[in-house]
């Protein structure tokens, strides 16, 4: 089967509610009373007069204009310090989603946001947006159903908007790419076929890419990626690929970004093996490149100035089987590190190792550069934070800020982050206690979830292996290092993934 893409039906902006164009209309508010429009608000009003907790709900209701029908989505009063925007994406996911379950083909997105929330504009059309993606299995094996609307518009009187609108629609469309690699089953993206569709996506778009494949090539140069690589190098459809992806504006640069992406295409624990159902779900294990593709997509689409971007994506099955590597295994990582293995469930850290020490040495001949590691790393995070984002940096990231700077934007734009801190203790968790064979130990024999502070060890353990632990603010050439751990934000089955990196990281680099 050839690769395809998850695309959106045709989306503009609608003046004029009184448009044939659409079949319903879906209101997003936190209040009727506060709607502008009265031929919205009297056929809402009726049902609120009967139903104190309407405001709060999802029903649909009659209406004299063209369109037949209303379809309102309420947020409730948002009133309290502990509300945020999202409240406004589910919404206005929801409305669209029940729109469509009421026949509508041609939704119109009418929204009405506190000013309050700055980005609550640009998060509500998003989450309308949301409502309207097929996964990409379902759009190849019934193309009958590649769409579930035929257009949606946008009210607006205002033609700002369509600034707002063009940026929605970059953002996602990375957000499609990201849930297309991060949502799909191991098979159909297990690494050549990740290859295959990454190939397919940035064809003609300036983004360069690379790809390095190879048990041989992968020893030689990314010897722990090997190591994770090995079992399933045997089988040619999950061999593994590191790709390398390139953003390069016109003119100067004054930064460059430099991420790297955990990309387990599945995670069986190798021979540490999952038991009593926890490999179900191990397919989102490659979200954290999933939602730098993602970042890529958007990026090739707003082509913003004097940022280049540089990504890796670490796309490697760790298999369980005869030529998987084994506790107690030695390993030299491409930094000449020497580490003892703990735990074959520990793959992530060390399929980026390598990936993070080749992009550590590219950033020596970059302009400002920061490197980050973004992956679904540990159950810890999980267990630690829910469903939020880690963020965690060295000291020269620390210096900048960048942790709280990336926290403020997710919070605007609806894709909440907590801040840990990389601490001593982190670094001397991985450190050999005897001095006689190895440098690191890789991990203790435990999962996260029971090791305390164990989603700190794991970013500590990467600069470690991959000698950024070398260029601390006081060293010759400070690196600004930064480390988001997505393991809780991603989003489990049967729902798509959330691509919850990708507007982060994007605003972020245009300087938003």
């Amino acid at each position: 089967m050839t690769s395809s893409v998850s695309t959106l039906p045709k989306i503009g902006l609608c003046s004029d509610l009184k448009s044939s164009d659409y079949d319903g209309i879906v209101v997003v508010s936190h209040s009727v009373d506060d709607l502008p429009l009265d031929e919205l608000k009297r056929p809402l009003k009726a049902v609120m007069d009967v139903d104190q907790l309407a405001v709060r709900g999802l029903f649909v209701v009659p209406c004299d204009l063209p369109c037949k029908r209303i379809i309102f989505s309420g947020t409730g009063p948002l009133n309290r310090d502990h509300e945020d925007v999202r409240s406004y994406a589910e919404a206005a996911q929801k409305g669209v989603g029940r729109a469509i379950k009421a026949g509508c083909r041609a939704p119109c997105l009418f929204f009405n946001v506190r000013p309050k929330f700055p980005q609550a504009v640009l998060v509500t059309i998003l989450g309308g947006l949301r409502a309207l993606y097929v996964p990409l299995e379902m759009l190849e094996a019934n193309p009958k159903r590649a769409q579930k609307a035929e257009k949606m518009g946008i009210f607006s009187k205002d033609q700002t908007m369509a600034k707002d609108l063009k940026l929605a629609q970059a953002l996602e469309a990375g957000r499609i790419v990201s849930r297309d690699i991060g949502g799909s089953d191991p098979e159909r993206m297990a690494a050549p076929r990740v290859e295959e569709y990454v190939r397919q996506v940035f064809e003609n778009t300036g983004i360069k890419v690379e790809v390095i494949q190879g048990q041989a090539t992968f020893e030689k140069d990314y010897p722990c990626f090997a190591a994770v690589n090995r079992c399933a190098s045997g089988i040619p459809r999950h061999d593994g690929r590191i790709i390398w992806l390139t953003y390069e504006p016109e003119g100067p640069v004054e930064k460059t970004l430099m991420l790297v992406g955990k990309g387990i295409t599945y995670d069986t624990g190798g021979l540490d093996i999952k038991t009593g159902g926890g490999m179900m779900h191990m397919s989102r294990d490659k979200c954290g490149a999933a939602d730098l593709a993602g970042v890529m997509k958007t990026l090739s689409i707003l082509k913003p100035k004097q940022v280049k971007v540089i990504c890796g994506l670490a796309m490697a099955r760790n298999s369980c089987g005869s030529d998987g590597y084994v506790a107690d295994e030695i390993v030299t990582s491409r930094a000449g590190v020497r580490m003892r293995i703990g735990n074959t469930d520990a793959e992530g850290r060390m399929a980026m190792a390598d990936v993070l020490c080749h992009m550590k040495e590219k950033a020596l001949k970059e302009v400002n550069p920061h490197l980050m590691t973004v992956a679904t790393l540990t159950s810890h995070a999980f267990l630690s934070h829910g469903m939020y984002s880690v963020i965690m940096d060295n000291g020269p990231a620390r210096e900048e800020g960048f942790a709280l700077k990336l926290q403020k934007i997710g919070h605007d734009f609806g894709n909440p982050f907590e801040i840990s801190t990389l601490r001593r203790d982190d670094v001397e968790m991985n450190r050999d206690k005897s001095g006689e064979f190895v440098s690191l130990v890789q991990s203790n024999n435990a999962s996260s979830a029971q090791t305390m502070r164990g989603h700190q060890m794991a970013p500590a353990f990467m600069m470690s292996a991959s000698g950024l632990d070398q260029h601390m603010v006081e060293d010759k050439q400070p690196l600004k290092y930064t480390h988001l751990d997505i393991a809780g934000s991603c989003g489990p089955l049967p729902e798509p993934s959330t691509a919850a990196s990708v507007i982060p990281l994007v605003m972020s680099a245009i300087g938003q």
